[in-house]
């Protein structure tokens, strides 16, 4: 998942591409590429600060959800999960790829993690499905079939399918800031949520919370590279004065105290906790078909579209848009989904913040070997990932969100009700249903029924026709008695 705008690539350097650097230059052809070392390293640091807010997100929203047993997986344990994955898939993407597209736990696909798959099954059988996923990503690399399944579904629909889960994840954040509030059924009331705890906004966490995205937005408007990482940094400072201050009653997960000891060895509890199929015996095969395929799409469509944005604004793709070797770096994109799931920090995949690595020049993978590293160092700061509470997080997601939705927005072709209609209803029913899984379904359905009305059935793929059909069985199970 992403949140950094585009940035234009430099100018080459006059006088040529630079220096020469032996067999580090041979290996990431870092002079064939216009590029310098000097570029390189600053293109990683770049990239790391852009997107290492991920270490301190991705545990909040991991672990503000149970499982069906009303197990939580443990803070710490998270952020050494997920702090290793994203340093070995970046390293492993920066040696075999040889491109500067590093790799974290993805926004969005945790999410449906969290909150549609582990409340049905254990925390390993969730992780396992994750896996599943990214070997059947790296068996579609592998028999050449990931681009001709990408095609299957609309650009329409795939644009819609981030929208929506930028909208997903905007709620999610308002609601695990406390800004808004689920009112109890108890109240009798069709509205589904409230504005802070009781109709109006009060204390000084949700204070924090407001502070937080109005500083995300603003630096994220001057363009200041690393604008999430730095807001959550001020913000978590502001809170630490404010609970050293005013000693609140509760921040919700985490409580802002400075550690006696910042640094500590990391906790590796999570890793290798998986359970491939343990999952389909809790919510039955269809469902845990379906489950694996929302996985699937998330990370496929988002990961494809971040590889393709990031390698042209690299200037990595040759005169027809194509990258040389892309075949490597899908199979190291899928190798990090399943990495994501066997280390139990949900799906890994390409993170758009690597343009402003790119903005620093970056061309070659020495640039994510810098990043990656980057993140090992961060193994041993848990202590202090752990201290930053939600409500200096969260703004992250409200950033995200945004930055999703305002790439993606204007390339659905509104004009055409058949991709129109099927691109909203993708994008309304994610948030509205609290499910990834139900946006794509009824926008697949609506798009195959509409085009099908419009007499244009040819122009659906059989690939659309097939998952729709799926789809459209699961909603009836119901109805038929099947559940």
């Amino acid at each position: 998942m992403s949140s950094s705008a585009p940035a234009k690539a430099p100018a080459p350097e006059q006088g040529g591409a630079g220096p020469t650097y032996g067999a580090l230059d041979r290996f990431f052809r870092i002079s064939e590429r216009g590029s310098t070392l000097s570029r390189e390293v600053r293109g990683g640091l770049a990239t790391f600060f852009a997107m290492a807010y991920i270490i301190v997100l991705n545990p909040i929203i991991l672990g503000s959800a149970k499982d069906m047993y009303g197990h939580q997986l443990d803070n710490g344990q998270l952020v050494t999960a997920t702090a290793l994955t994203a340093a070995l898939t970046t390293l492993l993407m920066g040696v075999i790829g040889n491109v500067p597209i590093a790799l974290a736990a993805g926004l969005g696909v945790n999410s449906v993690v969290a909150l549609q798959l582990a409340p049905r099954m254990s925390w390993p059988d969730a992780m396992g499905m994750v896996v599943l996923a990214g070997f059947v990503v790296m068996l579609l690399v592998a028999t050449g079939l990931r681009e001709r399944v990408m095609n299957a579904v609309p650009y329409g629909l795939r644009k819609a399918i981030s929208i929506g889960i930028g909208l997903f994840i905007m709620l999610i954040g308002l609601v695990d800031s406390g800004f808004v509030s689920r009112i109890p059924d108890a109240a009798h009331t069709t509205v589904p949520l409230q504005l802070g705890a009781d109709g109006h906004l009060d204390g000084w966490p949700v204070l924090v919370f407001v502070l937080g995205v109005l500083l995300t937005l603003a630096l994220i408007v001057r363009k200041v590279s690393g604008a999430i990482l730095i807001s959550i940094v001020a913000m978590t400072v502001v809170a630490v004065v404010i609970e050293a201050v005013a000693k609140v009653p509760s921040w919700g997960l985490t409580t802002p105290k400075w550690p006696g000891n910042p640094v500590a060895s990391p906790d590796f509890g999570l890793v290798g906790q998986v359970s491939l199929f343990g999952g389909f015996g809790k919510v039955g095969m269809l469902t845990g078909v379906l489950f694996v395929f929302t996985v699937l799409l998330s990370c496929f469509f988002d990961a494809m579209g971040t590889i393709m944005g990031v390698s042209d604004e690299a200037k990595l793709t040759d005169a027809q848009g194509q990258m040389p070797g892309i075949n490597k770096v899908l199979f190291v994109d899928g190798l990090a989904v399943a990495a994501g799931g066997a280390s139990s920090s949900s799906a890994t995949t390409a993170f758009v913040e690597s343009t402003a690595g790119v903005g620093e020049g970056a061309r070659t993978g020495l640039a994510n070997v810098v990043t990656g590293g980057l993140f090992a160092v961060a193994l041993f700061l848990t202590p202090v990932a752990t201290m930053v509470p939600s409500q200096a997080a969260t703004p992250a997601l409200l950033a995200v969100g945004f930055l999703i939705m305002a790439g993606s927005v204007k390339e659905i072709d509104w004009a055409d009700y058949t991709i129109a209609i099927p691109a909203f209803v993708t994008m309304v029913m994610m948030p509205f249903t609290y499910s990834i899984t139900n946006g794509i379904g009824m926008g697949f359905v609506t798009f195959v029924v509409l085009r099908l009305a419009a007499g244009r059935g040819r122009e659906v793929p059989v690939a659309m026709y097939a998952v729709a059909a799926v789809f459209a069985f699961y909603y009836l199970m119901p109805a038929l008695g099947l559940t």
